[in-house]
């Protein structure tokens, strides 16, 4: 059994003993670090190697959207949860844009935060449920588009879901047994012919698509 390790970022000291009793009954999670604000968790990353960070978005120093966006682009094999209050979507569409795999309420069931750490920890997305609607809302809203997806080769359909997944480009080659450059060129090629600007867009297109599932 692998053991998922996990660190823990949020300012509030009765949340990080909350989750740490969660997570006492799951063996195949283990807490590796603790930090409460964002420069903490970056500085914590290298010792405690976590598979799958759990951020807090309302952070003393920074905010869990701007600490994301640091620990995805310097360390991309490591996952962001979000465990947060806020359920609108302007944060729910930037923690997903700086490249979040999870997003969970403060308000859901203990089991979500287990069942949205085990995905991200398989390159897999969770949305808490609640917010699902939030999707199914930009989808109405963006239906008149056509179908694009035809306009991709078999080649970018395989390097599109693999993106939508959060894999990196590097690990995107080694599957594909491609040099990351030519995943680099297929991300740009998918981007243009899908109208797409973002790791957020990316990422709603392909649940609209059903290429992955919230």
């Amino acid at each position: 059994m692998k053991i998922i390790r996990i660190l823990l970022v949020d300012d509030h000291a009765v949340v990080r003993s909350g989750i740490q009793t969660i997570m006492a009954n799951e063996k195949d999670i283990e807490i590796t670090g603790e930090a409460e604000t964002g420069k903490q968790a970056l500085a914590l990353i290298k010792s405690a190697k976590p598979d799958v960070v759990v951020m807090d978005i309302g952070l003393s120093d920074m905010s869990g959207i701007e600490a994301t966006q640091k620990i995805t682009e310097r360390y991309p094999e490591v996952k962001v949860v979000a465990l947060t209050i806020h359920e609108d979507q302007e944060y729910f569409f930037k923690m997903l844009e700086v490249g979040a795999s999870g997003y969970v309420s403060k308000r859901a069931a203990p089991e979500e935060l287990v069942m949205a750490i085990r995905a991200a920890a398989i390159n897999e997305i969770y949305i808490t449920p609640s917010l699902v609607k939030l999707l199914v809302q930009d989808y109405f809203r963006q239906s008149k588009d056509r179908d694009t997806q035809k306009l991709l080769t078999p080649r970018e359909d395989e390097v599109l879901a693999y993106l939508a997944e959060g894999v990196t480009n590097r690990n995107i080659g080694k599957e594909l047994l491609i040099s990351p450059k030519t995943v680099a060129r297929h991300r740009e090629n998918i981007m243009r012919k899908l109208n797409l600007h973002n790791r957020t867009e990316l990422v709603k297109y392909a649940i609209r698509k059903g290429i992955i599932h919230p």
